[in-house]
């Protein structure tokens, strides 16, 4: 005979030649020299026994233990007083009563429902952290939620933690800010064939998320192309002289005609216009000759139109002297005065008035 210890909190399996024969709790007890102990702890879990059938036929261990079955895509979370203790993934398992309360939840991983019952710091842990897919939106954030490819429902910015086992689940997101479209070095022809180089800039927000994200592949890739081709329409219906004169136009036609297509693509185009408008060098320096060349014309008519005036009114000024001696004699005096600022030194004889004296030595 053999003296066998079984401490508290431990368990004891008593196999004679290999078949399950009794099962010990704490305290000491006595074995024959054949029998073997297989120990077990109260406060693990374990994989059933492969003989569990029989060794459950045993009442004493039968009503001290508590078996988990865990089917396929589930998992089992397991709390020891209220902690987070460890997960257990498909299979079946016992663990013994009574030493310390232990609470299992079983998850279904294929479940689409958000997880809010469970901690984050759980979900962080590195062997449940496998098990579950996050997602994070922005605030300026929308998304789709997927599973299998299968549209689920919309999400609003925010996180989210989802179960995932055999089913892939998803996200698909769109920023709902408005957006800026740079349509850059754009070669346009207008209707009298000149050759330009376009900057266009567009400014567009998404409205529908679900329009942009599953009924259009690239909603921004066709919003491209559907500026691109209406650019095209209003430029080549304008001549140079036309384009250059009225930008302004061509953003308007271009953000009407955005607004009936990007409908479709669920985005609102808030504004288009011309950045720049790039010109070949010998357009260019036409325009420069044609620029100078008015600006001279204009220079002349001013010109003309001064003389014009100036010419006007000495006219009417000889015709008012003509008919006025007074005033003719006035100007003659005004004249006088100017002309006498200018003479340094005047000599005069004794006889005669002196106005008529200078007037005698100024028509000499």
């Amino acid at each position: 005979m053999k003296r066998v210890r079984i401490n508290r909190q431990k368990v004891g399996l008593v196999y004679r030649k290999g078949d399950f024969h009794r099962v010990l709790l704490a305290g000491n007890h006595w074995l024959s020299f054949n029998d073997k102990v297989m120990l077990y702890d109260q406060l693990q879990i374990y994989t059933v026994l492969s003989d569990m059938e029989i060794v459950l036929h045993d009442e004493q261990f039968s009503k001290n233990i508590e078996q988990i079955s865990i089917k396929e895509n589930e998992v089992a979370l397991v709390y020891a007083r209220g902690n987070f203790s460890t997960l257990l993934t498909s299979g079946n398992y016992f663990y013994f009563k009574g030493i310390i309360s232990l609470q299992v939840d079983v998850v279904n991983l294929n479940s689409i429902e958000e997880i809010t019952s469970v901690d984050l710091s759980i979900l962080k842990n590195h062997r449940v952290a496998q098990y579950v897919k996050t997602f994070k939106l922005e605030n300026y954030e929308r998304g789709l939620l997927f599973q299998d490819g299968r549209f689920i429902k919309h999400l609003s910015s925010g996180s989210y933690s989802y179960w995932h086992g055999s089913h892939s689940i998803e996200m698909l997101k769109v920023d709902m800010r408005n957006t800026q479209m740079e349509l850059s070095g754009q070669e346009l022809l207008t209707k009298d064939k000149a050759a330009v180089r376009m900057n266009f800039q567009l400014e567009y927000r998404v409205d529908d998320v679900q329009k942009a994200l599953l009924e259009n592949s690239s909603f921004s890739k066709q919003l491209y192309t559907t500026g691109q081709l209406a650019m095209r329409e209003i430029i080549g219906s304008m001549t140079l002289d036309a384009l250059l004169e009225s930008k302004e136009s061509v953003g308007e036609f271009v953000l009407q005609s955005l607004k009936d297509k990007s409908d479709k693509l669920g985005v609102q185009v808030v504004q288009a216009g011309i950045r720049d408008i790039i010109l070949p060098g010998e357009v260019k320096d036409i325009m420069n000759q044609v620029l100078i060349a008015e600006k001279k014309a204009q220079a002349n008519t001013i010109n003309r139109r001064d003389e014009t005036a100036s010419t006007r009114t000495m006219l009417n000024t000889a015709k008012l002297m003509e008919d006025n001696s007074v005033l003719l004699k006035l100007k003659e005096m005004e004249y006088l005065e100017k002309i006498a600022d200018k003479i340094g030194e005047i000599k005069l004889s004794n006889g005669g008035a002196i106005v008529d004296q200078l007037a005698q030595i100024l028509t000499r």
